[in-house]
């Protein structure tokens, strides 16, 4: 066998198990990737159900505090006006950018402004907070947001682990091939580590 003839077959050989090598690679990021992009995506509904199970509470809340005699109008109205336009975001869980989870943040955030407000307002008003229908609903918001808390804990924990995944060479180029692109997190509220604490309980005692 001629020497030329000897590296050409070495050479393709090589091709050969380089490209194999390769092709078992992408195989096993693009299982384990799928994998990883499915805990996200159940990540997500279940901040999204958090996030509803609050929507859900509010109109029950308006409706009790409308029976209070002189309350603050404007209160009320932010409260409705917040609560239509949070309701109103809808991320597609294949969609998941950081841009995306930007826009739904800042929608419940001015949500969470308003109901605090309004929570902050009531204290003003005796006879509300002593109705049981009020502070059964105030209870009620208390545990859904300390839900809202853990779901977008593990919602930005499987993002972590997915977009470290995707980043990392070689899986940085098989990511391009599969279109696995990265996922936005819920980032800290802009003065969260001030935000003051809401007293659930009837002050007067």
């Amino acid at each position: 066998m001629k020497t030329k003839n000897l590296v050409l077959i070495v050479i393709l050989g090589l091709i050969v198990l380089v490209g194999g090598c390769v092709g078992c690679g992408a195989v096993g990021f693009q299982r384990n990737t799928v994998q990883l992009d499915e805990n996200v995506k159940s990540k997500w509904g279940n901040v999204q159900s958090e996030y509803q199970r609050r929507a859900d509470l509010i109109p029950n809340l308006v409706s009790t505090v409308k029976g209070e005699a002189n309350f603050e109008q404007t209160t009320l109205q932010n409260v409705i006006s917040a609560r239509a336009r949070a309701t109103s975001i809808q991320v597609n869980p294949n969609d998941l950018t950081p841009e995306k989870i930007q826009q739904f943040q800042q929608a419940q955030g001015q949500l969470s402004v308003a109901l605090g407000r309004l929570l902050a307002v009531a204290e003003n008003y005796p006879t509300l907070r002593a109705n049981d229908a009020f502070r059964g609903l105030q209870t009620q918001l208390e545990g859904t947001e300390n839900r809202i808390k853990v779901a977008r804990n593990d919602f930005n924990t499987a993002v972590q682990g997915y977009n470290s995944t995707i980043r990392v060479f070689p899986n940085n180029i098989y990511a391009g091939w599969f279109h696995f692109d990265p996922k936005g997190y819920f980032e800290a509220e802009a003065g969260s580590e001030k935000a003051p604490t809401v007293n659930f309980l009837d002050s007067s005692k």
